[in-house]
């Protein structure tokens, strides 16, 4: 049985829109590059950074040190840094999340915990994640600080 030519060029064209229609609306991504890790520029950033804030230039110092977390998120303490000056700027998710990547990079800062403790009790409200972390604090610091019981102490009586 033969094929009329022009019912198989309506055919191979139907296919064809077919095959774009299923494409239409989906994304083209491009490989992911990856982040370029500079820490001696990093440093730099970080210098700037604290120059900014110690003559009151928090924005300018938020810029560097976002620069310097860019260019090395291993950096534990400029991570710090910026997460409590987003804190001061009421940016509390932002020094959150900030704070939860410094502890992905640098699990053994007993700071980042802290800090994302107090954040996540006092500003977010979320009181697990409070607890977690102040018990990570806890554990790294081997410390008897009292008032950090009675912290934890108090969350989970809250959270009973």
């Amino acid at each position: 049985m033969a094929c009329n030519p022009l019912r198989r060029e309506r055919l191979l064209w139907a296919f064809v829109l077919l095959f774009l229609a299923g494409c239409a609306g989906q994304e083209v991504r491009q490989p992911e590059k990856p982040a370029q890790t500079d820490p001696e520029l990093a440093a730099h950033y970080a210098e700037q950074g604290r120059l900014a804030l110690e003559e009151g230039r928090k924005g300018a110092a938020v810029k560097a040190w976002q620069r310097a977390v860019t260019l090395d998120p291993t950096n534990a303490v400029t991570v710090n840094n910026l997460a409590l000056v987003l804190k001061d700027q009421y940016r509390f998710s932002e020094a959150a999340t900030l704070l939860e990547t410094g502890i992905t990079h640098s699990p053994e800062v007993a700071a980042l915990h802290f800090n994302l403790a107090v954040i996540s009790e006092l500003y977010l409200l979320d009181l697990e994640t409070a607890l977690a972390h102040y018990n990570r604090y806890r554990e790294l610091t081997e410390e008897d600080d009292s008032q950090v019981a009675g912290w934890v102490a108090d969350l989970e009586r809250r959270l009973d």
